[in-house]
């Protein structure tokens, strides 16, 4: 699989604001907001942010070409403008594909371009793996299959080593006999429901994530932002993480074979520190029908140039 691109300015398409938007009620007490941009005749895409609990921001609108594609995005049950915000309860991965499948059928898609990063990939996954009939192609970054041993390079024993100082912050926080399962005690606090405990807790949980984010800003200020979209983000990923995201351990690898018939790119940071790129690589093996593209100056963050880059070359090509 090969690619001819034109060189942009920007690696990212111009700023656009939605022609369609919504929200869907998909049960259990959750509605969910999506939103459709660009082309309204064009390519149906769908892309799904990481976290889980992340919620999308406006930039993702400009991984697509705004004149051949109609990218739909939304966020997943409890967090950005879904509601409610913050809700765990009714909330877990199977549920979340059923939700992509509702809103597929809502707005009248045949297929998709699924683009994924992170959480958001093992997402595009699963719901690959499960309707493999309405996947056209997927675009995946910094692959995420959820199992334990990927986990634990983030709350247990991995990145801590590359980032021991960060790591220090992040397990102080907690009292000495309870950092052997720090997910769990982590969880235990953003539960408590006490709002300024579980404020200070999402605060550090997530700027010990925002610290691995990024080649660029790795020597800067890590400091998170408060609020409740930090409280949901923190509160959703914890939630996901002490219940082993809700799958078999190795479900998606051992499912592979369900996407064998279905193309697609996978962008991977050389220097991702959240999603080690033996992940990507393990999937590309499996995976008959994809082509692994390397950023080679990047990390793990959508925002990095490399591979902002590499995704929008990868949805270009499946415009045509």
């Amino acid at each position: 699989m090969t690619t001819e691109t034109t060189p942009r300015p920007s690696a990212l398409y111009p700023p656009i604001q939605p022609h369609a938007s919504g929200m869907l009620d998909v049960g259990d007490g959750h509605q969910i907001y999506w939103e459709c941009d660009g082309n309204p005749e064009g390519r149906p895409a769908l892309f799904l942010h990481g976290g889980p609990g992340g919620g999308c921001n406006t930039d993702y609108r400009r991984l697509f070409d705004p004149e051949r594609y109609r990218a739909v995005l939304f966020d997943q049950r409890g967090c950005g403008k879904s509601r409610p915000m913050s809700e765990t309860a009714g909330n877990d991965t199977w549920r979340l594909v059923a939700d992509i499948e509702k809103l597929r059928l809502h707005l009248g898609v045949d297929k998709f371009v699924v683009v994924g990063g992170s959480w958001g990939a093992a997402l595009a996954l699963l719901y690959a793996q499960t309707h493999p009939r309405a996947v056209r192609a997927l675009v995946l970054r910094g692959v995420f299959t959820a199992r334990r041993r990927e986990i634990d390079w983030l709350y247990r024993r991995g990145a801590s080593e590359l980032f021991p100082e960060r790591w220090e912050a992040f397990a102080s926080f907690i009292p000495e006999g309870e950092r052997g399962d720090l997910v769990r005690a982590y969880h235990k606090r953003l539960f408590c429901g006490d709002r300024d405990v579980e404020l200070e807790a999402a605060r550090s949980w997530c700027t010990w994530e925002s610290a691995l984010m990024s080649v660029a800003k790795r020597s800067g200020d890590f400091s998170a932002g408060g609020g409740e979209h930090t409280r949901a983000l923190a509160r959703i990923e914890a939630h996901y993480f002490v219940n082993d995201t809700f799958l078999a351990e190795g479900h998606i690898l051992a499912n592979m074979d369900k996407v064998a018939g279905i193309p697609g790119i996978i962008v991977q940071g050389r220097f991702d520190v959240v999603t080690p790129p033996v992940t990507a690589w393990e999937v590309h093996k499996r995976w008959p029908g994809s082509r692994l593209d390397i950023a080679h100056d990047a990390g793990h963050a959508t925002s990095e140039p490399g591979i902002a880059r590499k995704l929008v070359e990868a949805t270009d090509f499946f415009a045509l």
